[in-house]
């Protein structure tokens, strides 16, 4: 079967720091490359939607699939699915992805007939069944399904993340893929799940607390494959097991392999597995981001981090000490006033740390969108992107964006004014030097993408697709219900022994 990946556009943040390959497309188009299937595809984020309907012409794919781990995206996505229809009234349209998975059958309702399917969880172990049920017929077997005429069974986890292998090959325009300095730069898999719980995030949700490693052998040879010179390390917390990152740094050392890495994780990780990422330093671990989220013992209590202030601060010094620089995340309540945000302006310049700021967003599969008290003050898909305020400000909005963005701009003129472009005129230079232009680009794009009239504007575009009304189901409300993943016994040991909090 003709099979057509799409992923959507850059949203806001992207537009800016960072530009990543589609991992999880790429891996959906790698099991059904495996299975005999023919696959296009296309991104979005670094091509057009010119290039999108010239290769629909050429290619005429039977079905069409749409990643969609953003929900700012479904909006575009439903669009895409239309054209589609239009041009090939006969392919099968479907979604899939992260925030899809939890609004599937609403989204499905707003498509009005334009998209066949959602497919929920995880998408490699669904496309297969897909495929061959769009040739056969009878789609409501397939596992994580949702048509018009309902949902099918429950969708399945990967036994095992060693594979499918992305099919990098079918990326376009490889080199627009990069994060922050590390240009170009390629995304690995090496864990997936997350056993914590934090209030604001759906990750734990979507897969039921579940927590998978690849093998170090797997895990290695995808490294070794891997052209780019850098690559950013997918998982929600980096080396939570000392044992598994030891262990695939041993792989690494034998086959001499020499990356510049970026990752993700937690103080409480770091600090334990101290001689781990020091390693991995050693193998070229250059950056690190690290969701502090707060600065006070009240914020990290409401998003229910499970780490203290003081874990925070060692952290930031542990990673000093082993030469990573830290990338800083921050969350910005809605409820903020001016003060709140002027600590967050000293605290960024008082530390040499970068500091990111994301708003507090309740997102579907979140368990602060089931709890949250406060209304919404819109559901247009667009705004939910962690950039725009959704829920009421202690502060009129406008004043609320010109604070964000006045907070913002003093962190971007100390890492991306002109006194630190002196530092930073090596890495500019070599990456021009070879053709890589991403970093560059980006330091001159703040004001023009950041800036409070464009954020207030946002709110008063024309709304054609909107969330689901929150149910409100309060603190009593049964975690296991949140799960879209129901984690099987396989798993259960592994997880269960994976630090609860």
């Amino acid at each position: 079967m003709r099979l057509m990946l799409v992923h959507p556009s850059a949203l806001m943040y992207s537009e800016i720091f960072l530009r990543l390959e589609p991992l999880g497309l790429e891996r959906v188009a790698g099991a059904a490359l495996a299975a005999g299937h023919e696959v296009r595809a296309v991104d979005l984020q670094v091509s057009s939607r010119r290039d999108l309907d010239h290769e629909l012409s050429r290619f005429r794919p039977e079905a069409v699939g749409v990643s969609l781990n953003y929900l700012a995206n479904i909006p575009e996505a439903i669009d895409i699915a239309r054209d589609v229809k239009a041009a090939l009234p006969g392919c099968f349209v479907f979604f899939g992805g992260h925030s899809v998975s939890f609004v599937a059958g609403h989204v499905l309702d707003q498509a009005g007939g334009a998209v066949d399917a959602v497919l929920r969880g995880e998408g490699e172990t669904a496309i297969i069944p897909l495929l061959g049920a769009i040739r056969d017929g009878g789609v409501g077997g397939v596992p994580g399904i949702v048509t018009a005429d309902g949902a099918g069974p429950a969708p399945r986890l990967l036994d095992s993340i060693d594979a499918p292998r992305p099919a990098r090959h079918l990326m376009r325009n490889r080199r627009r893929y990069f994060i922050g300095e590390l240009d170009p730069c390629a995304s690995i898999e090496f864990t997936r799940g997350c056993p914590w719980d934090c209030s604001f995030c759906s990750a734990w949700t979507f897969y039921g607390r579940s927590y998978r490693k690849a093998s170090p052998e797997a895990a290695a040879a995808e490294l070794a494959s891997i052209a780019e010179p850098n690559v950013f390390i997918v998982d929600d917390v980096a080396f939570i097991r000392a044992e598994h990152g030891n262990a695939i740094a041993a792989e690494v050392e034998r086959r001499r392999i020499r990356k510049r890495y970026y990752l993700e994780t937690r103080s409480d990780v770091l600090l334990r597995n101290t001689e781990v990422f020091e390693r991995w330093a050693r193998l070229g671990l250059k950056y690190m981001f690290l969701g502090m989220e707060a600065l006070d013992a009240a914020g990290l209590d409401l998003y229910r981090k499970r780490v203290s202030q003081d874990q925070n601060i060692h952290a930031l010094e542990a990673a000093r000490k082993l030469g990573i620089m830290v990338a800083i995340n921050l969350i910005v309540d809605p409820a903020w006033d001016t003060r709140q945000f002027e600590v967050v302006r000293d605290f960024a310049l008082s530390v040499p740390e970068i500091v990111h700021l994301t708003v507090l967003t309740p997102y579907p599969g979140t368990e602060i969108w089931h709890t949250e008290s406060r209304r919404l003050t819109t559901r247009d898909y667009r705004l939910f992107d962690i950039q725009h305020a959704v829920v009421p400000t202690t502060l009129p909005l406008r004043q609320f964006y010109t604070e964000l963005v006045r907070t913002q701009a003093v962190i971007n003129r100390k890492h991306l004014g002109v006194a630190a472009l002196t530092g930073a005129a090596r890495v500019l230079t070599r990456n021009l030097a070879h053709g890589q232009t991403n970093f560059a680009r980006m330091l001159w794009k703040f004001n023009r993408v950041y800036n409070p009239a464009r954020q207030l504007a946002d709110h008063r575009r024309t709304v054609r697709y909107e969330l689901p009304v929150p149910a409100h189901s309060g603190n009593g409300a049964g975690r296991q219900l949140l799960y879209l993943h129901n984690r099987p016994p396989a798993h259960a040991h592994q997880a269960g022994s994976a630090p609860s909090g």
